[in-house]
């Protein structure tokens, strides 16, 4: 009679399933996968020749994408290979082998497809760029136009080079005071923690745009000294300030309240002061602990600067406008967006970097 622990030890011991029907559908989707970027290349080829670019180079480019999409097919034939080594593995008895055979096909099989998966949406973007005798490629990426109106682009893009400069460097030294005045301790810090969190709760719903244009209207509108004398840019710094500030705040005060209340208590037997406590002890640690999502509010402090162009700042987006309007193009705006990637992107790699280097850190701690 066979007792539980027998049928137990069976089932562990048991040779795993045939992968040959997932070798099979993954050659299969590689198949088709490797057609239709052939078909993709091949209109590709035809859309570019009724442009009337052709010649030798993009006969090469052409051909060598089209045997660079074939290698698709090689993750898929090799899993085909590993079933086969599956089934004459379990036919064998060999139920390690088989185990291994059958892991290292799935494997294969989830590459293949993830592979496919990607290629599929690189031939739709293609295909949506060639779509209507190339129409979208004309108005997002006429390259005559890009290239004619880089340098002025360019040179209207360090207005925002400059804005976002500025603000900054402001709003990391405004959202520290904010979130100070929220912490203040004990009923003298009421009225100033009721000030701090209603300017929060006010600029933090605030739309950008909105802010920007009330300020940058308004305050010369309103005629006050000095400050009616500022540029477009300082209003726009100042706004973007405001706005930004407020968020920034909230990211400092959960770092520093992120600190465990024993370092407080530590330094305040010493005999630090509230203010020597928060200035030798809590705020470099709680820095520490948001520089990342600091970086990430520079990143769309960054992008925030394209909103400038509601009050009239030359810019580089509304540089852009001012050329898609005098040639009934878009391809300008594409230049802008492609400089705020060129420089977003790096910062953001930057950001995951740092975001990764801690959690290794905290998982060495840990351990």
């Amino acid at each position: 009679m066979t007792t539980p622990l027998d049928a137990r030890r069976f089932r562990v011991g048991a040779p795993p399933k045939g992968v040959a029907h997932l070798a099979v559908l993954a050659l299969l989707f590689a198949s088709l996968t490797v057609t239709a970027s052939w078909i993709t290349l091949f209109n590709l080829h035809n859309a570019l020749r009724t442009l009337g670019q052709q010649g030798t180079l993009i006969n090469v480019i052409i051909a060598v994408l089209a045997l660079a999409a074939c290698y698709l097919l090689w993750p898929a034939w090799r899993c085909l290979r590993e079933a086969r080594y599956t089934r004459a593995a379990i036919a064998e008895r060999d139920v390690i082998t088989a185990r291994v055979r059958a892991a290292s096909a799935r494997s294969l099989a989830w590459i293949t497809y993830g592979f496919a998966a990607a290629q599929v949406l690189l031939l739709l973007a293609i295909e949506f760029l060639i779509a209507n005798n190339l129409a979208v490629s004309r108005t997002f990426f006429f390259l005559p136009l890009i290239e004619s109106s880089f340098l002025l682009i360019l040179r209207a893009f360090w207005i925002n080079v400059y804005i976002f400069v500025i603000a900054e460097a402001l709003v990391l030294i405004w959202g520290l005071i904010v979130a100070l005045a929220r912490l203040a301790p004990g009923p003298a810090g009421r009225p100033i923690r009721l000030i701090a969190t209603f300017y929060v709760d006010v600029f933090r719903g605030l739309p950008a745009i909105i802010n920007i244009y009330l300020i940058g209207f308004g305050i010369p509108l309103t005629g006050l000294p000095v400050v009616k004398e500022f540029s477009q840019q300082s209003f726009a710094i100042l706004a973007l300030t405001l706005t930004n500030g407020a968020y920034l705040a909230e990211v400092y005060r959960a770092g520093i309240e992120g600190i465990h209340w024993s370092q407080t208590a530590a330094a305040r037997s010493l005999g630090l002061s509230h203010l020597q406590t928060l200035r030798y002890v809590i705020i470099p640690q709680g820095v520490r602990q948001i520089i990342p999502p600091l970086l990430n509010s520079f990143i769309g402090l960054q992008k925030d600067t394209a909103l400038v162009n509601v009050i009239g700042t030359i810019d580089a987006f509304n540089q852009s406008i001012i050329v898609a309007s005098n040639h009934f193009n878009l391809s300008a705006v594409t230049t802008v967006a492609i400089l705020f990637i060129i420089i977003t992107i790096p910062q953001a790699r930057l950001v995951d970097r740092m975001i990764e280097r801690d959690r290794r850190r905290m998982h060495v701690g840990g351990a």
